[in-house]
């Protein structure tokens, strides 16, 4: 079987093919960023509260076992919707090589290629509803502590 070498017409045609799934990848990137840093400051808020349990009084420690109960429920959100980005991403790593090798290796891709993307897009989907839901819970802890600076305001001590 003769060695198709691949013109370079052909190599421009999978590079413009590439360039989609790139996009993609780099938006990947992107959200794993915002999700990297949000663990971050998840786990940075978890260790503050970790290290000064000990020396409170007991109505402050349960005050912050329940918090770090939320903190605990939201990191697993994060760390869920991270792991399925990464995923996501693997997936569209594998598109392009197989963009490229099914142009320098005579063997139909199209396939593979259009169920690693499917696949790669319902990842991402879950991540993001991971994603969503780890910020909905965050917002509803705000918005419960700001009732709570309110009705210091205003000299109310129940909700």
């Amino acid at each position: 079987m003769p060695e198709i070498t691949p013109l370079p017409s052909d190599i421009a045609h999978i590079i413009q093919l590439a360039i989609a799934p790139v996009f993609t990848l780099a938006g990947i990137g992107a959200l794993l960023n915002v999700m990297a840093n949000r663990l971050a400051r998840v786990v940075d808020r978890w260790r503050a509260l970790e290290e000064g349990l000990a020396a409170e009084d007991e109505t402050s420690r349960r005050v912050h076992h329940t918090e770090l109960g939320v903190l605990d429920r939201r990191m697993v959100y994060i760390h869920r919707a991270i792991a399925l980005c990464t995923l996501a991403a693997l997936m569209i790593c594998l598109v392009i090589i197989l963009l490229f090798t099914g142009q320098l290796i005579a063997i139909p891709v199209a396939a593979a290629v259009s169920i690693l993307f499917v696949v790669s897009m319902s990842l991402l989907v879950v991540a993001l509803v991971s994603f969503y839901i780890e910020v909905t819970i965050a917002s509803r802890i705000l918005r419960v502590t700001r009732a709570v600076l309110e009705a210091g305001k205003t000299g109310k001590t129940g909700t």
